[in-house]
């Protein structure tokens, strides 16, 4: 059984919590990672077009990709301590959402909800959680990040439609 489980800053350890319990010990776990390419991407292009290509080394993308690598790897380690099971770590570059509905051949993908978390509701995925969920070729394990609200939050239903207007 191969469980993916994706780690976002901020959500991770719910994430994390929930492999430890839904799984058994010897499920096949990729800790997945995803930093998006957009905005190392918009530095190199400003850089290149406002200021020049004459000093690569000046280049703003450049050490952004380095910071998310960096930080893309401390949360993958600390993920992996946490899980405390051996496990895959694997950090991928480009749009989060279609990275991690690409889980093909995962028997379970496990991710946190990424919207309005203080509201039971559809409002509590954001775009790219929702995307996932519609999208991804496995079941899907959906984690509140922390304590879910309670039923009070539901939003409240739409108003009937309106009888015909008969003359």
């Amino acid at each position: 059984m191969t469980v993916v489980v994706w780690i976002v800053e901020g959500t991770w350890p719910a994430c994390v919590a929930a492999a430890r319990t839904h799984t058994h010990e010897g499920a096949d776990i990729v800790l997945l990672h995803v930093s998006p390419a957009d905005v190392p991407g918009a530095a190199h292009g400003a850089f290149a077009g406002l200021l020049g290509r004459g000093h690569p080394e000046r280049d703003p993308g450049t050490r952004l990709e380095h910071l998310a690598a960096a930080s893309a790897d401390q949360l993958l380690a600390d993920a992996a301590q946490r899980l405390g099971r051996p496990c895959t770590r694997q950090e991928r570059t480009g749009r989060v959402e279609r990275e991690v509905a690409a889980a093909e051949g995962a028997h379970l993908l496990i991710l946190a909800r990424d919207g309005d978390r203080t509201h039971l509701g559809p409002r509590s995925l954001g775009p790219a959680g929702r995307f996932i969920v519609d999208h991804a070729p496995c079941p899907v394990l959906l984690v509140w990040p922390e304590t879910a609200p309670g039923i009070t939050t539901v939003p409240p239903p739409p108003p009937p439609p309106h009888p015909p207007h008969h003359r």
